[in-house]
């Protein structure tokens, strides 16, 4: 769902503001967070805790990190590369834009790190190029400046190609920087390229694992980061980010029982690190949500939407509240629509109180209920709410965000087509959704535009057409069970038979063990005993 993603990229840094319990200064000595070897000329008792430091920035743990740096300038104040790591780590490049408190903090670190006088043009390259993006922020927009610094990051790289630091954060802003929506993956591509020579160099360096899951987190890229993905969590197992992250290839590749086990590990990290707990629990159970979907095991994921009405928001710091109303918007539209359960979702009600864009979830959903109840009042009622909402969205201090949920608008639109009877307008408006992801990617827990195009033609009576679009769907987003389970029909409705057994043949292992009692599942069991 496009707006998951949305809410995860807006509030997955909220966390950040809580402040750890532990101080930094005793930090667990059996903490595993990578190897990172990056020379300061600072103190030598400023080099491990430097390090650590850096490692916990490479794992996005920002708010640790900061305090790391901080430690390390306290008991060196004259360190240049400690107020740099303490600026680095108010750059959150991969999720949300910093505030203009964090920018004028950045760049007064900035500037004190400049003042001492670095002793080595490296760390002076580094502290250029980052106030680069701390500059100008009255009169350059944050793309821009994300874009300047990428840019001057490369020119330290070139500088200095034994560095490997250089070319993991020189990575790392070419994946921050760059059109938003780039069909070409033109500045991912650059980096799997930078980042694959440095994984065979430096196997159990943070960053490099992590950004390579970052750079392949797209269907056409995604079975180049499995390699990174099995390796990042046991690398830095002390960090829930670094042990969930290889979910988000896992996802991608339809590898569902990886997926969960990723992410059940995640959260029992969470539960061990003070003042994290919320996010990564909220955002593990995101993850467990959709995977439990996809082999038919309803009870746990309705356990995870469970596990969310345990948590009273009142009782959950402000920060956290919007990311703790997107989660509850999206588990139970998914819950309802993967199910097919399209009275329950044409029922769903906005959260009460969440922002417009939250709120927006409900109504994208009972579009697509009322789409495939071809109830036309019902899916012109959810299209003028949801465009309210998005109209209100707008207006918001993150509204520059709206343009991401085009594609979800458009799939609101094709649904009210559909339910009012004009079909060819409703293929229409599906099939440009549906091709713009094929090029730029989705969310990884979003339901694929091209299979809600095969699901019509189903309904209309198209098979053979209907076959065609499951079978590049299940290409990009593989192993879903409603794509196994839509190409099974629609070959047997070709009378396709022996491709109708492929489909129900994957679809049947995939739930093994799941304890499944969807019908959908029972019939592709049938099936197979049947042959």
């Amino acid at each position: 769902m496009k707006l998951r993603s949305l809410a995860i990229f807006l509030i997955l840094t909220l966390w950040f503001l809580i402040a750890l319990a532990d101080d930094v200064h005793h930090h667990d000595a059996a903490e595993k967070l990578g190897t990172v070897s990056f020379p300061i000329s600072c103190a030598e008792g400023s080099q491990k805790p430097f390090e650590r430091g850096m490692a916990l920035l490479y794992s996005f743990e920002y708010e640790e990190a900061g305090n790391q740096f901080k430690d390390v300038s306290a008991k060196d104040p004259q360190c240049a590369m400690a107020y740099w790591g303490e600026a680095m780590s108010l750059y959150h490049q991969l999720w949300a834009r910093p505030g203009k408190e964090d920018l004028k903090r950045g760049a007064d670190l900035l500037e004190k790190a400049k003042g001492l006088k670095p002793a080595t043009p490296r760390e002076l390259g580094y502290i250029n190029a980052l106030t680069v993006f701390y500059s100008n922020t009255d009169k350059l927009e944050h793309p821009r400046r994300a874009d300047a610094y990428a840019t001057t990051m490369a020119g330290v790289y070139q500088r200095y190609p034994h560095d490997r630091e250089a070319g993991v954060l020189y990575s790392l802003a070419l994946l921050a920087s760059g059109p938003e929506r780039d069909p070409g993956q033109t500045n991912a591509k650059k980096a799997v390229v930078i980042l694959s020579k440095l994984f065979d160099e430096q196997p159990d360096h943070p960053g490099i694992a992590h950004y390579i899951i970052h750079a392949c987190d797209n269907p056409a890229m995604a079975a180049m980061g499995l390699q990174a993905a099995r390796k990042y969590a046991a690398i830095a197992p002390s960090s829930a980010h670094a042990v969930h992250m290889p979910s988000h290839i896992f996802a991608r590749l339809g590898l569902w029982q990886d997926d969960i086990q990723s992410n059940l590990a995640a959260v029992a990290v969470a539960e061990k690190m003070p003042g994290m707990q919320m996010h990564h629990r909220m955002h593990s159970m995101d993850f467990l949500n959709y995977a439990y979907l996809q082999i038919g095991d309803d009870k746990n994921a309705k356990a995870q939407i469970d596990g969310l009405a345990t948590l009273h928001k009142q009782d959950i710091e402000e920060d956290y509240r919007d990311y703790y109303d997107g989660m509850v918007a999206d588990f139970t539209a998914r819950y309802s629509l993967e199910r097919r359960q399209w009275n329950e979702a044409l029922a769903l009600e906005p959260v009460p109180g969440a922002a417009p864009g939250i709120q927006a979830v409900a109504y994208w959903a009972r579009a697509v209920a009322a789409g495939h109840l071809h109830n036309a009042p019902a899916a012109q009622d959810a299209l003028t709410h949801y465009e309210e909402r998005l109209e209100a969205f707008k207006k918001t201090p993150k509204g520059y965000l709206a343009a991401g949920l085009k594609d979800e608008h458009d799939e609101v639109k094709a649904w009210t087509a559909f339910a009012a009877g004009k079909q060819e307008e409703a293929l229409k408006w599906m099939r440009a959704v549906a091709d713009d992801q094929d090029k730029v990617g989705k969310g990884e827990s979003e339901l694929p535009a091209r299979e809600m195009l095969a699901d019509m033609l189903l309904e209309l009576n198209r098979p053979q057409e209907a076959l065609a679009e499951y079978e590049i769907s299940l290409k990009t987003d593989p192993n879903r069970f409603n794509g196994l389970y839509g190409a099974a029909r629609a070959a047997e409705m070709s009378q396709q038979r022996q491709k109708a057994a492929v489909f129900y043949a994957q679809l049947v292992k995939n739930c093994a063990g799941s304890n499944s009692d969807r019908p959908e599942l029972e019939r592709a069991r049938t099936q197979m005993a049947a042959r």
